[in-house]
């Protein structure tokens, strides 16, 4: 790595990330059923119909994995809870089994020196609330507030962070309205009302766990740069509209108490009655702001209804995604959420990373590709901190290789090589060069 720990503020905080569905195995621990478990059952919508049932086993495998995090030198460990394992049926009554899990998880990092920060929610909606109505409904605020109170309730005493919700955009725009994701909808009046709750949701998450006392609370949000395919005015629009319904629809509720303008001409007759009311739940003090950073889109108009606009090909290199690389973006982002939403309030990287068609030869997984691509994200965030942006930490995606959601066993983003047949844990060359620049102690 071209940047060690030495390079960064003293209070840096360094991670990696993973999420509940991802990695556990849901089949295990008394979990209830999810939506992802019926979404991935039907033809077509997972490759080779693959589910998160036993995943990576993280669920028996939780000490080896966590011995992996903490000998890479990382100071924190992203993980998140999984609704429906600890409300099986979304509401009512807690699974025993399932707090049990991640008060022993949380420990477990803390024994390793590792900060424990939590995404209470990571996709895995339980079936029972997607009956009925899932994210369209209203009352999922309230249900994901009881959430909020049980998990927390047992891990709250522990955690460095918390933030509700990871990356709203999937869970409304990707799942309602392009389809692609549980609940696989393509319905323009549910994406608008899933969108809206989604931010209802975390309000009220945000609210209870104050009212517990927690603090050092957050939101986790993705975004993509939007760069327009030509000089036109037409592809400069379009580009506005994608960074509206994709960066700043979630951000805009949450530090600006409205919607854009450029969402609204799409959203408008289809948000909820009196939606602007919610604004002063939705815009529930923050602690930090966590981005999460891939890649750039580059966006063209078409002559199609709202948003009128397709994603196009462009020239940059490109991961196994076929996502290209796009680090200025990272550093764009990080300058302007500080200067146009959170001023003074520190910002985490919470996701970055790229997936690769990585294999084990010799009993090893050279990956350069991955550790060329930290090294240009870290350069970003380094000059992000020089121009005065409070960037307070940056989270490798993922610790492991694991279920890539509609993409199965196939796409991975690890540090750490999974056999998915054996489910070995393998440390790649990354993870290796990570020890070294962050003084792990198995460098």
């Amino acid at each position: 790595m071209r940047h060690s720990r030495q390079d960064f503020p003293a209070d840096f905080v360094f991670g990696t990330a993973t999420s509940a569905y991802q990695i556990e195995g849901h089949a295990f621990g008394g979990a209830g059923p999810t939506h992802w478990d019926t979404f991935a059952a039907a033809p077509g919508n997972v490759v080779r119909a693959e589910n998160g049932d036993r995943a990576c086993d993280h669920y028996h495998r939780y000490e080896e994995d966590l011995d992996l995090a903490a000998g890479a030198g990382f100071d924190a460990y992203r993980f998140s809870t999984s609704w429906a394992r600890v409300l099986p049926e979304g509401t009512g009554a807690p699974n025993p089994e399932g707090l049990d899990f991640y008060d022993r998880l949380v420990d477990a990092m803390l024994a390793r020196g590792l900060k424990p920060c939590a995404t209470l929610y990571h996709w895995e909606l339980p079936s029972a609330l997607a009956d009925r109505g899932g994210w369209t409904n209203r009352d999922i605020a309230a249900w994901f507030a009881e959430f909020t109170e049980v998990v927390m309730s047992r891990i709250g005493d522990r955690v460095f962070s918390v933030a509700p919700i990871n990356e709203p955009w999937c869970v409304g725009w990707m799942s309602h309205f392009l389809g692609l994701h549980a609940p696989g909808l393509r319905d323009i009046r549910a994406t608008a009302r899933a969108m809206h709750h989604v931010l209802l949701a975390h309000g009220q998450s945000i609210q209870a766990m104050r009212a517990m006392g927690i603090g050092n609370l957050g939101g986790v949000f993705n975004m993509e740069w939007p760069e327009p395919a030509d000089d036109s005015p037409a592809a400069a629009r379009a580009a506005a509209t994608y960074d509206g319904y994709y960066n700043r629809f979630f951000l805009d509720g949450i530090f600006k108490g409205a919607y854009p303008e450029s969402v609204l001409e799409g959203f408008a007759p289809h948000l909820p009655d009196r939606y602007e009311d919610d604004f002063a739940v939705i815009g529930a003090p923050l602690d930090w702001v966590g981005i999460n950073y891939y890649t750039r889109k580059v966006i063209a108009p078409n002559a199609g209804p709202w948003p009128s606009l397709d994603e196009v090909e462009g020239p940059l290199p490109k991961t196994f995604m076929d996502w290209e690389i796009y680090p200025e973006g990272l550093y764009r982002f990080l300058r302007r959420t500080a200067e146009e939403y959170t001023g003074a309030l520190p910002i985490y990287v919470t996701e970055n990373g790229m997936a690769a068609p990585d294999a084990i030869a010799g009993g090893a997984v050279e990956d350069p590709a991955r550790i060329a691509f930290l090294e240009d994200h870290w350069d970003a965030v380094l000059r992000a901190a020089a121009d005065g942006v409070p960037v307070a930490g940056y989270f490798v995606w993922s610790l492991l290789d694991n279920y890539e959601w509609a993409l199965g066993y196939e796409k991975r983003f690890g540090l750490v090589h999974v056999d998915f047949d054996t489910l070995a844990r393998t440390p790649k060359a990354s993870w290796h060069a990570l020890a070294a620049a962050l003084g792990g102690r198995d460098a």
